[in-house]
């Protein structure tokens, strides 16, 4: 089947750009998790972890104002389902989400959380201070990029590149965005690991350009 182009008017180009750079800082989402069979005790081992864990934040440098952290929530829990449901216990939960610029520091930093009672380490990211900055740059390199294709297909179709008349931002956490990736320039995503490696801060864009003689 061929496929035809119902209104022509220009040329369409997707472009993308990335910058990558190392690390400044890291933020790590902690959970205290404890089960119990009686709710007031739940409550008091929940307590307790939390405690200890922020006297091992503080212990690392970390002061309160880099933590951001939930009450204590507390569920009942069961195994099984409908008539052969079992009675567990009590589960008291408390997530803090911790923000450090000592990487060097972050292995041990989980080590003693987790012994301080935060048995759950839901997520390790990767950051940078001044991500707005660097997500100019990247888009000034997907304009870059959004052209030069342009400027390949005229020369290759024997036809001169006209203005610019259509800007279209892309998403860079859009679906659509990851898909385009792949034949628009730029690529990889941040670490989410305890091995840093860069972070990559991406953007895309679509550029309508006029056609000349």
């Amino acid at each position: 089947m061929t496929e035809t182009i119902s209104e022509p008017w220009g040329i369409s180009v997707f472009g993308a750009g990335s910058v990558r750079v190392e690390p400044q800082l890291v933020r790590v989402r902690l959970t205290v998790d404890v089960l119990e069979q009686a709710p007031d005790r739940a409550f008091q081992e929940a307590g307790a972890g939390v405690a200890r864990l922020r006297e091992v934040l503080r212990g690392h440098g970390i002061p309160d104002a880099s933590v951001s952290g939930s009450r204590l929530k507390l569920d009942s829990e069961y195994d099984g389902y409908a008539g052969e449901r079992t009675f567990r216990g009590y589960r008291c939960t408390a997530s803090y989400v911790v923000e450090t610029e000592a990487l060097d520091g972050l292995q041990q930093l989980i080590v003693d959380a987790v012994g301080a009672g935060a048995h759950h380490i839901d997520k390790v990211e990767f950051d940078v201070h001044d991500k707005p900055a660097l997500r100019d740059e990247a888009r000034r390199k997907a304009v870059a990029a959004a052209r030069r294709k342009a400027e390949l297909y005229t020369e290759a179709a024997g036809v001169a590149l006209g203005p610019v008349v259509h800007i279209q931002d892309v998403d860079s956490e859009a679906h659509e965005f990851r898909q385009y990736r792949g034949h628009g320039g730029g690529g990889g995503s941040s670490a989410g690991d305890l091995a840093p490696g860069m972070v990559e801060v991406s953007a895309g864009v679509l550029l309508g350009f006029a056609l000349g003689g």
